[in-house]
């Protein structure tokens, strides 16, 4: 909910104990994304109060367009990039609006959800070949299916778990369905001559993921070919999300193309904390010394490997994170749609 009310530019706060019991239908309320507040009725000082911050934000998103067409290049002249993260093609159009130089999260998952069955391969290639177009040349990552966790997908039928978020999930679950990766695999293969793409794969936690991984997509190119289809091979690279992947990130750049950061959940699985738990949220924040070693760790592993490296979690958009991630090497950050002016703005000034 909370990644899809970003992308759409839409106020909301989430986990406000007691809402239910507080809030009633046709009620007059004021929300506050920005403090995580929720004011019910408010008296009109607080609406006018509430009406001149909105000004202000008004006011501060149009001083940022004027950062839409121009490159992400530090204050010494150093070379960056900042990309968009979409769950749906359409989403692409807001990048573009805003500047994007490429998509660093193409969220697959959200393909398959609010449906009564899985999409087929020529579903999937049609949505990969609309963003690929319309990136025109960009570069475009499409994240394999990152489903379990939090994101239920019924048709699935995937079991039910004590610990979902250390169960059969992401990459786990796509290896023991080659079937329905297989599909996905052969979609982002053909739609890649619409553009640049490039694949990634989720919750990788150690080299046997990636090479059984590698192993089906040159199944699936090879079958491809043999079918006389126009395709060729793409870069793989893989989400850097877990502990065991950044501290064995040396070892995993031997065999992945890229790397990107996943800082939600990373942060999430370093602190051992669940992010959806008001009891211990506050201990979910990438400033943490563990979490930033884990960010440092993988940079630096990506460097001395020679392949990029990237960030495609909310930490990617945070000011008080960006200066280390630029200090570090990071070479792109990718971020909501709506982040993306103001995330380039303060790499501009660093």
């Amino acid at each position: 909910s909370a990644i899809l009310a970003r992308a759409m530019g839409i106020p909301a706060v989430l986990s406000v104990s007691g809402a239910v019991e507080a809030l009633h239908t046709g009620q007059c309320v004021a929300v506050d994304g920005f403090r995580g507040t929720v004011l019910p009725e408010p008296t009109p000082e607080q609406t006018a109060e509430f009406k001149r911050r909105q000004r202000e934000y008004l006011a501060e998103r149009e001083a940022l367009s004027r950062y839409c067409n121009l490159p992400t290049v530090t204050k010494n002249g150093v070379k960056k990039a900042v990309y968009g993260n979409i769950g749906k093609p359409e989403d692409v159009q807001s990048v573009v609006q805003n500047g994007g130089e490429g998509i660093g999260l193409f969220r697959t998952e959200f393909l398959f959800m609010d449906r009564m069955s899985r999409p087929t391969e020529a579903e999937q290639f049609e949505a990969y070949a609309t963003v690929a177009k319309a990136m025109n040349g960009r570069e475009v990552i499409i994240r394999t299916l990152d489903i379990g966790g939090d994101k239920e997908i019924p048709y699935l039928e995937i079991e039910k778990e004590d610990n979902p978020f250390l169960g059969h999930r992401a990459i786990r679950y796509c290896l023991d369905h080659p079937d329905l990766f297989c599909d996905q695999i052969r979609a982002i293969l053909r739609a890649a001559k619409f553009g640049d793409l490039k694949l990634m794969l989720p919750l990788i936690t150690c080299k046997e993921e990636i090479l059984a991984a590698k192993k089906l997509i040159e199944q699936c190119l090879r079958e491809l070919i043999e079918a006389g289809e126009d395709v060729h091979p793409v870069p793989v690279g893989i989400m850097v999300e877990t502990p065991a992947a950044a501290l064995t990130a040396a070892e995993l750049a031997k065999e992945a193309d890229f790397f990107s950061i996943g800082t939600n959940d990373l942060t999430g699985y370093v602190m051992a904390v669940d992010r959806g738990n008001q009891a211990v949220a506050r201990l979910y924040d990438p400033m943490q010394p563990a979490v930033l070693s884990a960010i440092e760790m993988t940079i630096k592993a990506a460097k001395a490997a020679g392949i990029p490296v990237g960030m495609c979690g909310e930490g990617a958009a945070d000011p008080r994170l960006i200066p280390h991630l630029l200090a570090w090497g990071l070479d792109e950050f990718s971020v909501s749609a709506s982040s993306i002016l103001k995330t380039r703005k303060m790499i501009s000034e660093e």
